[in-house]
């Protein structure tokens, strides 16, 4: 139990280099995998995923982002969303795709490698999401949320500054002390 907190504390954000050691198969299996098995709103499972560790496919890829990102990565994992309404007029393809990527992100540091949510840089307006799908035959009704690189790292991992829990949490009410 101590071990699944440790890397739960662990994970960080990865945007640096990446070395050039593919990842193997089985390895990007077992990541989407735990994705797969995260909780889903009304186990409509909106998420699915597509993983890329084909040398060319990669590259063309990487020429559609723009200001580059994961240039070096080997692999990538694109997360997709379907809008299917769960409950009354509900959706919780957001929640459903959150928590996918999160058991993606601690498996993949599991396994030795490192990543980094990447949601905003490739959903913005000029739409590289979009060209990515394309490029991908995913079909309209699917939408690519998140792009995971995957691989080991090159660089010196930087570890984010978190705020004092004291800040953020609290017992009995809004701000109240431990």
């Amino acid at each position: 139990m101590i071990g699944m907190i440790n890397l739960i504390k662990s994970r960080t954000s990865y945007r640096g280099k990446y070395k050039s050691i593919p990842v193997p198969r089985e390895d990007l299996i077992t990541i989407m995998e735990t994705g797969l098995a995260a909780p889903s709103g009304c186990n409509k499972q909106t998420t699915s995923l597509i993983a890329v560790d084909d040398e060319n496919l990669l590259k063309d890829l990487k020429e559609l982002i723009n200001p580059p990102i994961c240039q070096t990565a080997p692999a990538f994992i694109l997360v997709l969303t379907q809008k299917i309404y769960a409950y009354r007029d509900r959706c919780y393809q957001v929640q459903d795709y959150s928590a996918c990527i999160e058991n993606m992100l601690l498996a993949i540091k599991a396994l030795g490698y490192e990543s980094c949510w990447y949601e905003g840089h490739i959903t913005d307006d000029d739409d590289i999401a979009g060209k990515l799908a394309e490029r991908l035959s995913v079909p309209k009704d699917y939408k690519i949320v998140c792009l995971l690189p995957v691989g080991v790292a090159e660089d010196e991992i930087k570890y984010a500054i978190k705020k004092d829990f004291s800040e953020r949490a609290w017992f009995n009410g809004f701000g109240k002390k431990v």
